[in-house]
């Protein structure tokens, strides 16, 4: 059965991002050097502003928002375009293709064996230092649901951009620029750097309906239950929003991925 395949197929994921352990735990241990020095960011920030809050946000609800976005950056991450890069380079890919399971399936639940590993080794301990510490500062309620349904539907969102940008890698064989690019893009318009209630606000309402804020602010936002997300139509708005840019780049990477791989050209082939 199909289930059995993908079932296989996120296993597999899991025993390999368990064997490779040490590359978990550096890691873990630079995402600590990168939270101290946003810690130390943040408090200059905050400590030249004249109010304690600033645009809606203390320095409290800042760095908690920066860590867990810190976290949920690691267990959604993928790195679809430099694998597909080098199994192009390698003509590795014809065997993924030979495959008897759709290609952009097999590639999901392989990651989503990572995605599952690094969920109980990054974010699930975050969340439950950064709940102890802060002394219940994240309300545990309805949020934790709906924080769920969007963090899966952001995965969804997460992997489809990856797709799109590595059916690139069918052209150029390589796409590190590209891909550079598409980083610092994501990590800038998602939130995962700069809270989205920092920018402009001209630049904001542009950014709030485009599909990166999907992946990181408003998972966090439904979560932390800020920027007006409350238990009603502010988080159901949001989810709706995230289930059509999912709907949009599914559709949109399945027809470019389609039309792409009847032009695949590999080294020596």
């Amino acid at each position: 059965m199909k289930i059995r395949k993908y079932l296989a197929l996120t296993k597999a994921g899991i025993i390999q991002e368990l064997h490779f352990r040490l590359g978990t735990f550096v890691t873990i241990f630079g995402n600590l050097i990168y939270l101290i020095l946003v810690y130390f960011l943040w408090k200059a920030i905050y400590a030249s502003s004249p109010a304690d809050t600033v645009n809606g946000m203390t320095f409290t609800d800042t760095i908690i928002y920066l860590v867990l976005a810190t976290a949920l950056f690691n267990f959604l991450e993928m790195f679809i375009v430099w694998d597909m890069s080098r199994s192009i380079q390698s003509g590795e890919i014809i065997l993924d293709l030979l495959k008897p399971v759709n290609y952009r399936r097999y590639k999901f639940f392989s990651y989503f064996g990572d995605n599952v590993v690094t969920f109980f080794l990054t974010f699930l301990p975050t969340f439950v230092v950064v709940y102890l510490i802060t002394h219940g500062a994240i309300r545990l309620g309805l949020n934790l649901l709906f924080f769920v349904v969007s963090v899966a539907l952001a995965l969804l969102v997460n992997f489809h951009i990856e797709l799109l940008v590595a059916t690139i890698c069918l052209y150029t064989e390589s796409t590190w620029g590209i891909n550079i690019v598409k980083e610092s893009i994501v990590l800038m318009l998602s939130g995962a750097t700069i809270p989205l209630a920092f920018f402009p606000e001209k630049l904001r309402t542009v950014v709030e309906y485009m599909p990166f804020r999907c992946i990181y602010d408003t998972p966090l936002n439904i979560l932390l239950e800020k920027d007006g997300y409350t238990m009603g139509t502010g988080v159901f708005t949001m989810l709706a929003i995230q289930v059509v840019w999912c709907v949009i780049l599914v559709l949109a990477s399945k027809a470019f991925w389609n039309f792409s791989v009847r032009r695949i050209t590999v080294n020596g082939g």
